[in-house]
């Protein structure tokens, strides 16, 4: 690292460079790639949940390599195994010992596509490297990056061959973002820069290279450790958090990792907006991301056909925030 600590005015430089580089590969998706700036400055997993043809393993692909992060990628399907994902301890005949052969989860940033078309017993192979960085093969442990990041994918639309992740998995994830499908005017941008190729575009081909590295990643993440956040914000939190308990909407609300995640969230958020301090605001922006896949809705709010998103913009605006 370099003598001189990463300032916050560092960090968003930073995040701008990024964002820049992205842009040469996604059109539009703005708001998605501020969250997962924000998911990897606070050291969390992201699922990315929409139709297909939305540039989600285009963003993802992108964004690690303007990252310098190792990249790998699993496409998730009904056979796979947990040992396709961690890897097995193969017999060498040569040494007549085992080799571990790792598997893709010792990349440093993982998509996980389509991760609900696996099931559970294969979805809970991430479980353990998404919490604690780290995975178990044989009653050996391996440490994966400080850096590790998932960022997942779902298709919303097909409920045919697909296993709903368990509560469990989507816990680990600090964010569910909804990606949507572009406005008329970025969908003509789309096909004036793609409408002439064949195939999908390849990030390094369009020009995206990486503008930090893993020093730098781990330099601002320490810095964002020195935003402050007043005890009135910490308390609005924990008030937000537990209003999911006793919502007469929900069967299940959120537990006490969401009141922690969505803390360094906005941390993160503070400083990506320029800000040394975190604002009520900060906190509003993020809930919906944080608490949507932590939830489970009540009957009667199914048959009325209630949305999770719906009922945390109830509880937020419920919820007195400090001033």
């Amino acid at each position: 690292m370099s003598s001189t600590p990463m300032t916050l005015d560092d960090v968003r430089a930073m995040a701008g460079a990024i964002r820049a580089e992205v842009a040469k590969a996604v059109v539009g998706q703005d708001s998605v790639v501020n969250h997962l700036l924000i998911a990897l400055l606070a050291g969390g997993h992201v699922l990315l949940e929409g139709p297909p043809g939305t540039a989600k393993t285009l963003l993802a692909q992108s964004f690690a390599i303007s990252l310098g992060l190792d990249f790998g990628r699993i496409q998730f399907t009904p056979d796979l195994m947990p040992g396709d994902i961690l890897g097995s301890n193969l017999f060498n005949f040569q040494t007549s010992q085992f080799t571990l052969t790792r598997g893709p989860i010792f990349h440093e940033l993982l998509l996980g596509d389509e991760i609900n078309r696996t099931p559970p017993k294969t979805q809970a192979a991430l479980l353990e490297a998404m919490q604690e960085r780290r995975v178990t093969l044989d009653g050996e442990t391996y440490a994966l990056s400080d850096r590790f990041m998932v960022v997942a994918t779902q298709n919303p639309i097909e409920s045919q061959g697909v296993y709903p992740l368990p509560e469990a998995q989507l816990d680990r994830f600090l964010f569910k973002l909804l990606v949507d499908y572009p406005s008329a005017e970025e969908e003509a941008q789309i096909v004036t820069r793609y409408g002439a190729g064949r195939g999908a575009p390849a990030p390094a081909k369009l020009g995206v290279t990486a503008v930090t590295a893993g020093d730098a990643i781990a330099e601002a993440v320490a810095a964002i450790a020195t935003v402050t956040m007043s005890e009135t914000v910490v308390d609005y939190i924990v008030r937000l958090v537990r209003a999911t308990r006793e919502s007469a909407d929900l069967a299940a609300g959120a537990s006490p990792r969401a009141a922690v995640v969505l803390a360094g969230a906005a941390r993160a958020r503070a400083a990506l907006d320029g800000r040394d301090y975190v604002i009520p605001d900060d906190v509003k922006a993020l809930a919906i991301a944080v608490l949507r896949h932590r939830m489970l809705l009540s009957p009667a709010a199914e048959i009325e056909g209630r949305a999770a998103e719906s009922i945390v913009a109830d509880l937020i605006q419920r919820t007195e925030a400090p001033r």
